[in-house]
């Protein structure tokens, strides 16, 4: 006797979890599903708490290494897995972005200095003596004894090399180009003095930190910027900036570190203002892809992440360098040979990148490439150049 096959069974009902305490609904799961509150409120422990905000920023959890692999080493990999809809495994491309731009950067705030510990940091003529000096005799004083500081830092420098420890990048150059602001300077003010002095009037006043535009010296009073296209409250504001410049000039001479963490501290903001400048670039380079502008977001999140996080390692090299191998030497070199394998990684993965998501030929994949790289390389300067500007008003 053939018995009819007995039913399936329904599908248990999740148990209540309690009411809701705002509307009084039976809770089913983390939300109510009548009003929409959070069972979780802020008062719980705080470690709780600590928690949710890694994994809701940060998303600090076993996607994060299985995350920043793929993208340090495989070029597009990332970008083509959310597209193909596998994206829960991985840390989502907005948040990967703003965690590696904060630690990177942070990091370089902690790693970078003006100095080096070489005693190279350089005042170029901006609290030398030479401005403020009241005389000749004096020009020259300060003109010598800034020289001598220029010679005392080539000095340790090449104590430096010789003890077997690479100069700083560019402290040469750097060391040039302060002596010969520091003549020109000197040479600009005794002109000054000979000029007062053959016209029979004053000496020159000094100043310590002059800002022109033109012929004549910046000041707010009597030789203010105006736009004439522009309120006064507009030129007053604007001329408030010049004067924070003006004063921040001499704590950057005194403490030089100061603009170098304003400028590291201000390129993430920079970056996240050019990153969807990048994506449309991306759109119009392959408007006959049919892509939407929210799939080449993806791609320039991803591509910026990647470069944060190559950033992030060779920050992290040269504290490394510094902390092992302080007197250069054989360490030094496996240092500096990793840091510039990071840095050629850069170009060789963005290009391979672009080629794999887009799947165009290569000549045309490098025609793109070139021109896009050229014309954000363009931006980035205009963006650095208002950073370095910035900085230096609100540091």
């Amino acid at each position: 006797m053939n018995s009819s096959p007995e039913p399936a069974a329904p599908a248990p009902t999740p148990a209540p979890r309690g009411a809701c305490a705002n509307c009084g609904t039976p809770l089913l799961g983390d939300h109510c599903y009548a009003c929409g509150q959070p069972v979780k409120g802020l008062v719980r422990h705080f470690s709780s708490i600590v928690g949710d905000v890694l994994d809701s920023v940060f998303e600090w959890d076993a996607r994060t290494p299985r995350t920043l692999w793929p993208l340090l080493a495989k070029p597009g990999y990332l970008s083509l897995e959310y597209f193909a809809g596998r994206r829960v495994r991985y840390v989502s491309p907005f948040r990967l972005f703003f965690f590696l731009a904060i630690v990177a950067f942070f990091v370089g705030r902690l790693v970078i200095s003006a100095d080096d510990g070489t005693g190279a940091a350089l005042n170029i003529g901006g609290d030398s003596g030479i401005e403020v000096a009241r005389s000749i005799e004096e020009v020259e004083q300060a003109r010598e004894r800034a020289l001598a500081e220029i010679g005392t830092a080539r000095e340790k420098l090449r104590a430096a090399a010789a003890g077997g420890r690479a100069p700083p990048r560019g402290a040469d150059a750097a060391l040039d180009a302060a002596e010969t602001a520091i003549r020109a300077q000197a040479d600009e003010r005794i002109a000054a003095f000979r000029e007062a002095e053959a016209q029979g009037g004053p000496p020159p006043v000094p100043r310590p930190h002059r800002i022109s535009f033109g012929p004549e010296e910046w000041d707010p009073v009597t030789n203010p910027v105006t736009v004439e296209w522009l309120p006064d409250f507009a030129n007053d504001w604007i001329n408030r900036q010049i004067g924070r410049a003006e004063r921040n000039v001499q704590r950057m001479q005194e403490e030089p570190d100061l603009l170098v963490e304003s400028l590291l501290g201000a390129v993430p903001s920079t970056l996240f203002v050019l990153l969807p400048i990048f994506a449309l670039m991306l759109k119009l380079a392959y408007l006959f892809r049919r892509r939407l502008y929210m799939e080449h977001l993806i791609v320039a999140m991803h591509s910026h992440a990647f470069v944060c996080l190559v950033l992030l390692l060779v920050f992290v090299t040269m504290a490394l360098e510094d902390w092992l191998a302080p007197d250069g030497g054989a360490g030094a070199n496996v240092f500096g040979l990793v840091e510039a394998g990071l840095w050629l990684w850069i170009p060789v993965y963005l290009l391979l990148m672009q080629k794999r998501v887009y799947g165009q030929g290569w000549i045309m994949t490098l025609l793109k490439y070139f021109a896009i790289g050229t014309c954000y390389s363009i931006l980035l300067g205009f963006g650095a150049a208002f950073t370095a500007l910035a900085s230096l008003v609100w540091m």
